[in-house]
């Protein structure tokens, strides 16, 4: 159960206000998940909405490779909203069916692509172990360039933060993201 109620639009402040809108009005369309709880907090909310708008749509990452590092990250931390808002996203983006299939059911995937192992592999090290190896860190930055090795880690921080948010309030996953079984 949902640890702390919706916020109501209508009662506002100000500057939640002018923040809400914002959000609303972005790529994002609404104010849903982690940004409604940091709604309540103005200064985390406009700080982290920005964050994300960069790590979401201007990154050096391929879509394909954020949502990859976006799905790794919320399998390892078991936010279900995170996963349920992103896995169509991340098809969409090209990420193979198998891969989200072996994410959802956290096993490691078979990767074709090279860009896709390591985006996985520094996302799992980074996640479970807080460090990379120096030879995974070399072929990251070989693969990936440096302005993508920091793109991904940017990432992987934002999506960990919207992952503990998710999981510390128990934010429920949304009807229009539940699938039909």
């Amino acid at each position: 159960m949902q640890r702390i109620p919706e916020l109501d639009p209508a009662c506002l402040n100000d500057e939640q206000k002018r923040i809400y809108d914002e959000i609303a009005s972005g790529p994002r369309g609404g104010v849903r998940g982690p940004l409604a709880v940091w709604l309540r907090r103005p200064g985390l909310a406009d700080r982290a909405q920005a964050l994300g708008r960069y790590c979401r749509y201007d990154s050096s990452l391929s879509p394909r490779l954020s949502e990859l590092a976006i799905l790794t990250t919320a399998r390892i931390w078991d936010a279900a909203y995170e996963w349920a808002a992103h896995e169509p996203h991340a098809e969409k983006a090209g990420l193979p069916r198998a891969v989200i299939d072996a994410l959802k059911e956290d096993r490691d995937p078979h990767f074709e692509a090279e860009d896709e192992a390591v985006v996985y592999e520094v996302s799992r090290r980074l996640n479970l172990d807080r460090r990379l190896t120096d030879e995974l860190y070399r072929r990251a930055e070989q693969i990936l360039g440096l302005d993508g090795l920091i793109d991904l880690v940017g990432v992987l921080g934002y999506y960990s933060l919207i992952s503990m948010t998710l999981n510390a309030f128990e934010i429920e996953v949304p009807p229009q993201f539940r699938k039909e079984t």
